[in-house]
């Protein structure tokens, strides 16, 4: 316990998946979490029940897409605790599924508005607060497709490939300002998204789980909890000697 005690610590995309598991684990570890996310509802029931937990928490309705709302967010969440130590971009979609050369240019915006532009305005805003609290700590969800390549949804894996680079330039950017960033490549983890995805698919849930089963090494895909505590390490001071880093957790998907 006590990993990230009164640490301020905003997550984009907190209402669902890893950014939920993050959200809860980091209050749990002793964080000030702001939830952020386009759904409200869900949004505003984890923040009540991480407050009813015994933790400190609380909900800003945030499009990361929209470079106003981000600016506004993160002035209301200064505001609201005084300082901000840790962002952990997280928000992200999918996007379509066509092969490159049947993409429309708004399908292909609208995924680079949400998982490239998101992460450039929220590291843009974060950073005067970060510079204020005398460092940070700036978490970017990439994927093992920021990596390595697969023949399906080319918009995300565009997208996650310059949130790799993106965060390796910042951490080269903000080093003497004790600002880290690094990054974090999940395999396939049991999200929300990764099941809208097989659905999309044809697939049913069982068939799809064990398809992506059969891809990792360990013989499963991952749960938020296993993203989730490797983002922990990085906001806390226990990663003080890391930035410009590639954090893979993929059951070994990347291995082979």
């Amino acid at each position: 316990m006590g990993r990230v005690k009164d640490k301020i610590a905003v997550v984009t995309g907190g209402a669902l998946g890893i950014g939920r598991a993050t959200c809860i684990l980091l209050a749990k570890e002793g964080a000030k979490v702001a939830v952020t996310d386009i759904d409200e509802k869900d949004g505003r029931e984890l923040a009540e029940s991480i407050i009813a937990d015994g933790g400190e928490a609380a909900y800003w309705k945030l499009d990361v897409s929209n470079e106003k709302q981000v600016e506004d967010t993160f002035r209301s969440v200064f505001n609201k605790w005084g300082r901000i130590d840790v962002l952990v971009n997280n928000a992200g979609i999918s996007g379509t599924n066509e092969p490159t050369d049947k993409i429309e240019e708004k399908d292909w915006d609208k995924v680079m508005d949400v998982n490239v532009k998101g992460v450039f305005f929220c590291t843009k805003h974060v950073i005067p607060y970060l510079k204020l609290s005398g460092g940070g700590s700036i978490i970017n969800l990439s994927s093992i497709y920021g990596i390595v390549g697969a023949a399906d949804v080319p918009p995300y894996h565009a997208s996650k490939g310059a949130v790799r680079e993106m965060s390796k330039t910042d951490a080269m950017i903000y080093a003497k300002e004790h600002i880290r960033v690094n990054s974090v490549h999940p395999g396939y983890i049991w999200t929300p998204m990764v099941e809208n995805h097989l659905k999309s698919q044809g697939l049913t849930l069982e068939e799809g789980k064990k398809l992506l089963d059969d891809l990792h090494p360990v013989g499963h895909v991952g749960d938020p909890d296993d993203i989730a505590y490797g983002i922990l390490y990085l906001a806390s001071d226990e990663s003080r000697f890391v930035t410009g880093e590639e954090l893979v957790i993929d059951g070994g998907y990347t291995a082979h």
